[in-house]
């Protein structure tokens, strides 16, 4: 039903959208350009400031593809791969494939967002496996399921002012997830994406004649298939096919997890994410040779995570030092009341959160100018609070900087479905801006 209007997006977008490294490229002159105009720094301090940021990110890059290799891992392993296809054989139709992985990937991306963003990917990579679905589609759905993450368990704002010592502590105290995950207008606002999403992402399919299938051998992981030497074995041949050591290594890891989590009370965030896959992996493959093929196989897809981080470093180091991102949200501010801050702070979220794409760094940059504001107009700051939040969350399907482990995984490009992503924009948006306003 939708993809008269799809259509031209996607031809629009196909034909003009450059690759992610091309577009943080004109990102990165762009903010420059800004910075140097309209803000007190000079050309030559901008390119000094853009340069110190440069490095800023790179445990945070290095998180980013260990989720992205360590899960990949982890999907390859024989009995991962069968469980996907098991769940993906459920799948009769199109449609019903397409409600599939938008609703696992949004339940997933609510535990956490590095677990949603793997998990989406390869889901839909086992359904197209056995469904004939267009993959644009397919792939953008699963990324979709993305934009619930902040209003989730692994939201930085809701569990930054949840926090004792948070850097707006002596502002506005301690803000509970009671007053901001488990919210009723944050519940509405999850719940109303999770009827609604999946339906709009079914009905971007587009006519059958006009779909875009992949070949199912391109689907099929060449991963874990190491042949032995023939003969007898090296003492260092016996090791890398030893499965006694994999699986001895592997249960010294999900034994650490299980201390963790059920005596040292720990928490799911990415490295305890990480961990889990990664260990899982190592336990599933066995054989350390079967693990390091598959990890052959995962790390050609992370390199364009490894080349644009440093950049988008860079390009968040200028917003804040300059004092550029504080401009764009002071103006959203200055036009706001006690009724309409939420909504006005969401949508400078949502326009920050292109030069910004992080969540963590998204609140250091707007919090000091939306409590002020929120504590003059005496309006709700937990909801302010959340609705940075899910500004940041919301563009982030036009942002191709959080689509690249996606991508990667799925083996598409931006272009391929950015145009689909456009009007999962727009509906979304309306859908979290009304209920922050009115909820």
């Amino acid at each position: 039903m939708l993809y008269r209007v799809t259509r031209p997006l996607s031809n629009f977008v196909e034909r003009y959208l450059p690759d992610p490294y091309i577009f943080v490229l004109l990102l990165t002159i762009i903010v420059l350009a800004l910075a140097s105009i309209v803000t007190p720094l000079s050309p030559m301090q901008t390119v000094q400031v853009w340069g110190q940021g440069f490095w800023q990110l790179l445990s945070f890059a290095m998180q980013m593809l260990l989720i992205l290799l360590a899960g990949y891992m982890l999907a390859s392993a024989p009995l991962c791969i069968a469980a996907l296809d098991k769940l993906a054989k459920q799948a009769k139709t199109p449609v019903i494939a397409i409600i599939m992985v938008t609703v696992v990937a949004m339940l997933a991306s609510w535990i956490n967002w590095g677990f949603g963003l793997v998990v989406g990917a390869l889901f839909a990579k086992a359904l197209a496996k056995h469904v004939l679905v267009d993959y644009r589609v397919l792939v953008a759905s699963a990324y979709s399921g993305f934009i619930v993450w902040h209003g989730g368990l692994s939201g930085s704002v809701p569990l930054t002012i949840a926090s004792e010592g948070h850097f707006s502590h002596s502002d506005i105290g301690i803000i509970t997830t009671q007053s901001t995950l488990f919210s009723p207008f944050n519940l509405l606002i999850l719940a109303l994406l999770l009827l609604l999403l999946p339906l709009l992402n079914a009905l971007l399919l587009p006519p059958k004649e006009q779909q875009v299938l992949i070949e199912k051998t391109k689907l099929t992981e060449q991963t874990g298939q190491i042949s032995k030497s023939k003969g007898t074995l090296t003492p260092a041949q016996k090791l890398e096919h030893s499965k006694l050591l994999g699986v001895l290594v592997g249960l010294l890891g999900c034994t650490y997890l299980f201390h963790y989590f059920v005596f040292a009370s720990g928490t799911l965030n990415l490295n305890s994410v990480i961990t889990i896959f990664l260990f899982l992996a190592i336990l599933l493959h066995q054989t350390p040779a079967r693990l390091l093929a598959s990890l052959h196989s995962a790390i050609a897809g992370g390199a364009g995570i490894v080349i644009q981080f440093p950049f988008y470093a860079g390009i968040m180091a200028v917003m804040v030092e300059s004092g550029l991102a504080q401009q764009i949200s002071s103006a959203f501010v200055s036009i706001s009341n006690a009724e309409t801050l939420p909504f006005w702070s969401f949508l400078s979220a949502g326009l920050v959160n292109i030069f910004v794409p992080s969540g963590g760094g998204q609140w250091a940059v707007q919090a000091p100018i939306v409590i002020p504001a929120a504590q003059m107009l005496d309006a709700d700051i937990a909801r302010v609070a959340m609705a940075v939040a899910w500004g940041d969350a919301w563009t982030n399907l036009v942002q191709p900087f959080w689509a690249l482990p996606v991508l990667a995984i799925a083996g598409l490009k931006a272009r391929d479905i950015m145009g689909f992503c456009l009007i999962q924009l727009i509906f979304s948006g309306i859908v979290i801006a009304a209920m922050l306003t009115w909820a």
